[in-house]
């Protein structure tokens, strides 16, 4: 008999911040190994964008716009998922924002509040609205965070981001140990410098790009694919008793 753990044919996976970088990496992979998946973002063409590239690997694709820092809009999209799918048994809590780089003591009110609103409110509205379907239901669930290397390692300018990324981190760990009982599975990402609209304008900096690439093992930064197996995985059967964990894929940076 084949080992077949990781055919998600059958199952949903919904990808906030999915119409490009890691999300999109990830739905790649997901739609690949058999999953339907609803991707959300903000704007309307990289959605339609990111359907078209999508279904290349399969047709139940679809894409839904969402401000997961609205709370109004999350319960919306989250019923609309329901009613385009029946049911979600994989959330990647993915969407995020960074910060603008300013000292710690210049930062303004509203820029903190920017972050905090979309990478930590956004989690929070998306996992409970998820949650309440999951429950309610046999068969358990998938609950994934992506966070960053700034939730283990210090980023100066970068509080904001880094407080958002660490708060995710401990709200897994919360979730694992609160919904184990309902056969709900949650655990954190901790990408490296990952190749996204994101840090393009970092890596443009020569002084970075040097400092940076030499710490990484394989001397390239990461991709949106590189991170399309861990979502696979953690989605599939073989990972029904993986809860409460924090996945580091950074190219070994963090061991350097």
């Amino acid at each position: 008999m084949a080992y077949t753990p990781f055919d998600l044919s059958g199952k949903v996976a919904l990808i906030t911040g999915g119409n490009s970088g890691i999300g999109l990496g990830m739905a790649e992979a997901l739609v690949q190994a058999g999953a339907a998946v609803c991707v959300w973002g903000t704007n309307e063409q990289k959605n339609s964008a990111a359907v078209g590239h999508l279904r290349q690997f399969g047709e139940a694709v679809h894409a839904l716009r969402c401000d997961v820092g609205d709370e109004a809009q999350v319960e919306t999209a989250v019923a609309a998922t329901l009613e385009r799918f029946g049911r979600i048994d994989g959330c990647f809590a993915n969407a995020g924002v960074g910060s603008r780089g300013l000292p710690f003591h210049e930062t303004p009110t509203e820029d903190w509040q920017r972050v905090i609103r979309v990478n930590l409110d956004g989690v929070f509205y998306t996992f409970r609205a998820v949650l309440r379907h999951m429950i309610g239901r046999e068969g358990g669930g998938t609950l994934v965070g992506t966070a960053s290397g700034t939730a283990v390692m210090g980023a100066p300018r970068s509080e904001a981001y880094a407080a958002t990324k660490g708060g995710l981190r401990s709200m897994m760990l919360g979730l694992a140990l609160e919904y184990g009982r309902y056969g709900i599975t949650a655990n954190s990402i901790i990408p490296g410098w990952i190749e996204t609209p994101m840090t393009e304008q970092r890596f443009q900096d020569e002084r970075f790009a040097s400092n940076v690439l030499k710490r990484i093992t394989f001397r390239r930064w990461g991709t949106p694919q590189d991170f399309g197996g861990i979502a696979v995985y953690l989605m599939s059967d073989a990972a029904r008793y993986h809860t409460g964990d924090t996945i580091t894929i950074d190219g070994g940076l963090t061991k350097s």
